[in-house]
């Protein structure tokens, strides 16, 4: 079990707790497997990915015969069954027919009967678990009750981004062992990125084989201090607004070059971090707004590629076919995001008041480009604030009813915004959200619905 635990923690940084707890659970086959795990966590914590690895170290260190599914491939419960079949079949030319559960029972029960049951575990993982509420009403009931039904050493892993109390409306599901992957903090986010230093030095180094002057330079200067800096850097701007280790790889490895310019170039030594971060500064910004929706670089043409990334961006705001509300309450989030919450009455409020232009105001109202909310990146808003813009910039009254809720929930799903807290508070109000879609983008929805996105800004009033 350790040797498992530990070849699984050399490729998960900072989830030695969670491979710790599976390898107790699962980690040896000649112990009982509980009947069923589930594992939840929000998209960007390792569940998939660390389940497979330990899947894999187990069926190639012990008698364990894995299978790893997508629920979402298996758009039938027919198909759900033979992929499973395929993968635990004893031996290659077996019979893969399974037309319900009750057959699949079966066929287990015949390939490994109770004499193999002491020798031999099972493990099975089902990638996004929750699918299996919309299929048959007896497979999720089943599934969890395997190992009972098949009197083998059996083990089901359930994958989702839900708690196990949403599970809760279909009747016959026994108890499972429920195990959260939290988050990464900023300090494990980190972590994990600066484990790829050796792979992206090389990548460097090998990007300026041909140029002999900056392959000296970049040796010299690409050291693991210099990189943490970066990361540091990179992150003071992107962790508040996306968790999403995957996503925060690809960006950082894109704007390193960018932070490395002015070092190749001799401008800028590669200590003074604080003309570094003048340099990357406004670009991790730009590449805030489309941490998501990223575009590929044409590798033909490079000077006018701005303009091409503007262009792409407008022809996706144009083609995202939402609701006609949710369209509003995308505005709406991107308003909280970058305005201040004291400003609200003065910009949503028609009869307001006057307000007098004190030279302290006129002051703070002259923001260079640097210094402009829609420039520093997204703050976080309630679900009561984001509501409350949302009907002062409606011309219509339309009731507050679980459907435009539910429009949120499809919003952060699409990544256009994001949980900072209190993701399962949607109902009570206490959640809180950032929007993370860029200027260019939300003001192409505004024209699309005929709102002037710009008449509602601080930055440009």
């Amino acid at each position: 079990m350790e040797s498992i635990c530990s070849s699984v923690e050399k490729l998960f940084p900072c989830r030695e707790a969670a491979i710790g707890i599976l390898g107790e659970l699962i980690g040896d086959s000649k112990e009982a497997y509980p009947s069923a795990i589930y594992l939840f966590g929000h998209s960007g914590t390792g569940k998939t990915a660390l389940t497979r690895a330990f899947l894999k170290e187990c069926g190639r260190k012990q008698n364990v015969r894995t299978a790893h599914l997508n629920a979402i491939e298996c758009y039938t419960t027919k198909i759900m069954l033979e992929i499973l079949l395929d993968s635990l079949a004893p031996a290659e030319g077996d019979a893969l027919k399974a037309d319900n559960m009750l057959d699949f029972v079966e066929q287990l029960r015949r390939w490994h009967g109770p004499q193999g049951a002491d020798s031999q575990g099972f493990l099975i993982a089902v990638d996004n678990g929750e699918r299996l509420r919309d299929m048959d009403a007896n497979v999720l009931p089943v599934l969890l009750r395997l190992q009972q039904l098949t009197s083998l050493n059996l083990c089901v892993i359930l994958l989702s981004q839900l708690p196990f109390e949403k599970f809760y409306n279909k009747t016959g599901l026994s108890e499972v062992i429920s195990l959260h992957l939290a988050q990464y903090n900023k300090a494990e986010t980190q972590r994990i990125l600066g484990s790829d230093f050796a792979q992206v030095r090389s990548q460097l180094l090998e990007q300026f084989a041909q140029d002999k002057k900056r392959l000296e330079i970049c040796q010299e200067a690409v050291t693991e201090e210099f990189y943490n800096n970066y990361l540091n850097l990179f992150l003071s701007v992107f962790y508040k607004a996306c968790r999403d280790v995957p996503e925060l790889q690809l960006t950082a490895r894109k704007c390193l070059s960018i932070y490395l310019e002015p070092v190749l170039d001799g401008t800028v030594e590669a200590t003074d971090i604080s003309r570094l971060w003048r340099h990357i500064a406004g670009p991790l910004r730009s590449a805030l707004t489309q941490i998501y929706m990223r575009i590929e670089k044409p590798p033909e043409e490079t000077e006018d590629f701005a303009a091409i990334e503007d262009q792409s961006v407008r022809k996706l705001a144009q083609s995202l076919e939402l609701p006609y509300y949710a369209k509003f309450l995308l505005i709406a989030a991107f308003l909280a995001s970058h305005n201040a919450a004291s400003q609200d009455k003065r910009l949503f409020v028609k009869h307001h008041g006057k307000q007098r232009k004190r030279m302290q105001m006129v002051n703070a109202r002259a923001k260079t480009t640097e210094k402009m909310s829609t420039t520093l990146g997204p703050k976080s808003f309630s679900i009561d604030r984001l509501l409350a813009i949302f009907y002062a910039i409606l011309e219509e009254k339309v009731g507050l009813t679980c459907n435009l809720l539910s429009q949120i929930s499809t919003l952060v799903h699409l990544k256009l915004l994001s949980f900072v807290s209190g993701e399962q508070n949607i109902m009570d109000g206490s959640a809180r959200l950032q929007c993370t879609i860029g200027l260019e983008f939300v003001m192409q929805i505004g024209k699309v619905v005929g709102f002037n996105v710009r008449q509602y800004l601080c930055d440009f009033m």
